[in-house]
């Protein structure tokens, strides 16, 4: 059974950074991405990262800002939020889909939010100015 835990959610003033992990039971090195989403608003893509680590990819609005990386001995990602904005409030969720996608076929796919069928609860960051 796939279960995923986000942490390192909170309240932060502009400019500064957070640290997500998300930690993954029953899937091991499998592509796992983060979205985000505001009330209202569709669930978008964030950051994904490749099951052997070595492809990470952004969003145009966190290029350069936040960092995704993994652990694969620990079964762990995690998403570094620097320069943190206003905009950047939201509940980030971290997912992984059901099946090990390989990493030619995941930088077609990481985008979209069907590639995924299993999503953490998700974790509240506020970014207050």
């Amino acid at each position: 059974q796939v279960h995923l835990v986000e942490s390192g959610g909170g309240l932060v003033q502009v400019g500064a950074s957070l640290r997500l992990s998300c930690a993954a039971s029953g899937v091991n090195n499998y592509p796992m991405a983060w979205f985000r989403q505001t009330p209202g608003k569709e669930r978008e893509f964030v950051a994904a990262i490749s099951g052997s680590g070595i492809k990470t990819y952004y969003s145009e609005s966190v290029k350069g800002r936040f960092t995704v990386s993994r652990d694969n001995v620990e079964n762990t990602v995690f998403l570094q939020m620097n320069t943190l904005k206003s905009e950047d409030t939201a509940v980030y969720y971290c997912t992984v889909p059901a099946v090990p996608v390989g990493d030619t076929q995941f930088e077609l796919i990481y985008k979209n939010r069907y590639t995924y069928d299993y999503w953490g609860q998700g974790t509240q960051v506020t970014v207050s100015s």
